[in-house]
């Protein structure tokens, strides 16, 4: 079991899905972040700072991390970042190696020292770590798991930080949002990794587009373009499924396909923008640079046109290929203007002028902060998880599109039944995920 890419610029689940989770690699499991309707922006964009860690005293909160890859690991460092009184208790992980590491880097903060006696690895470490006396967890696995993880964490009455993204299929949305209703209904609080809900520049910048100052949102463009990412070499004393939960960027059933996996942070800004999901997308995409089996079945490009209500259109290009030219950033088109964002930076251009200026706390432990924050009792109660859902579900539909070459709309694509996670995940041929052919599935 590895984690979300570091810091990246279900109804209930089927019989099948759950019985593999519970007994095969349920640990392998484990999002984006934040308000989920425009006023909370506007309220949160007004003059007064967020929190410093230093003010965010009060109750103690334990965690326990689900997830201890490099993501895992990060997280757990910005929940001890946002307050003094938060400790991690425990760290569960399929490969121990991954503990091990985890709980070396974390002992270098002694409020993330955790015993060995709650050092969990094996693919039933999730229960373990949901067993403790902790008060919040972090679910940091490969995405592919994530449902069963948040449904468990749910289900034992644990406060939430859920990386995103939180499915690879829609049975896994459905399952993600069946549990956010059970989570809202025993009042858990969760706050999923978008950060860019928790960034000040980009909170303003939604506030504004909703006071009016580029008009009517009309159509957005969005962008992740890059060159690769890190690739693990198969190792021979490991069996199939476990060479590819190392490489888990590379199997769709493990990532979602980077559309999903990291894409996904500027899609939720566009839907952000555009206050609600797409009606429907058509897509393209493929794979020219990544062909050799090191790289799974993913592809290295997507381009996909969403249509929102009211005939407002969504452009999303991503591209993981070396020696091209990056671009992060979305932009959102108004009658009277534009607003563009990037980490970091906001921008208003037309009849209103404006760009970001002064305070932008670092969102990775803002995020933290906002969670602790209601945990504690001294914010308003947050759960992310039906926003997160749906962006995810966003992405996923895209990518749904490119592989099969078809137009979708959500309310089909939200019903399909498809459900990625294997069912006899044993080693063998059966693991290897076939490249996606438009027009001949």
């Amino acid at each position: 079991m590895t984690d979300s890419t570091p810091h990246s610029p279900k109804s209930s689940p089927s019989p099948t899905r759950r019985s593999f989770l519970g007994t095969s690699g349920a640990l392998m499991a484990a999002a984006i972040a934040v308000p989920t309707v425009l006023t909370r922006s506007r309220a949160l964009a007004s003059t007064v700072p967020p929190p410093s860690p230093s003010e965010s005293k009060g109750k103690a909160i334990r965690v326990g991390v689900i997830g201890c890859g490099g993501r895992g690991t990060g997280a757990a460092f910005d929940a001890l970042k946002a307050s003094p009184d938060t400790t991690i208790v425990a760290l569960g992980d399929l490969f121990p190696d991954r503990v091990q590491g985890a709980a070396a880097g974390l002992a270098k903060n002694p409020r993330g020292v955790v015993p060995s006696s709650a050092c969990f690895s094996g693919f039933d470490a999730y229960r373990k770590v949901l067993a403790t006396d902790c008060d919040m967890v972090i679910l940091a696995t490969s995405p592919g798991f994530r449902p069963a993880h948040f449904a468990a964490a749910v289900d034992a009455g644990k406060h939430i930080f859920f990386e995103k993204p939180v499915a690879v299929d829609p049975s896994g949305v459905r399952a993600v949002l069946d549990a956010s209703a059970r989570a809202a209904e025993r009042k858990l609080c969760i706050v999923t990794g978008t950060q860019r809900r928790h960034e000040r520049s980009y909170i303003e910048a939604m506030a504004k587009i909703q006071d009016g100052a580029i008009g009517r949102p009309i159509a957005a463009r969005c962008y992740w373009n890059q060159g690769g990412l890190w690739n693990k070499t198969p190792d021979p004393k490991l069996s199939e499924i476990e060479n590819q939960i190392r490489n888990w960027l590379y199997y769709t059933w493990l990532s979602g396909d980077h559309i999903v996996e990291q894409h996904v942070h500027n899609i939720d800004v566009v839907n952000w923008a555009m206050g609600g999901v797409p009606l429907r997308c058509v897509a393209t995409g493929g794979r020219q640079v990544r062909t050799e089996p090191a790289f799974g079945a993913i592809n290295d490009h997507f381009s996909i046109h969403y249509e929102y209500s009211d005939d407002r259109l969504g452009a999303s290009m991503c591209r993981q290929q070396d020696n091209t030219d990056g671009k992060v950033e979305e932009i959102i088109y108004g009658t009277e203007g534009t607003m563009l964002t990037t980490s970091g930076s906001a921008q208003c251009r037309g009849r209103n002028t404006w760009t970001f200026a002064g305070e932008n706390p670092n969102p990775y432990v803002v995020e933290h902060i906002d969670l602790q924050e209601a945990v504690r009792g001294n914010a308003p109660y947050i759960n992310e998880g039906k926003r997160i859902a749906e962006s995810t579900m966003t992405a996923i539909m895209g990518r749904m599109s490119a592989y099969t070459g078809k137009d979708l709309e959500w309310s089909a694509a939200l019903a399909d039944p498809m459900d990625l996670v294997p069912k006899d995940p044993k080693p063998g041929p059966g693991m290897i995920q076939k490249v996606a052919m438009p027009g001949l599935a």
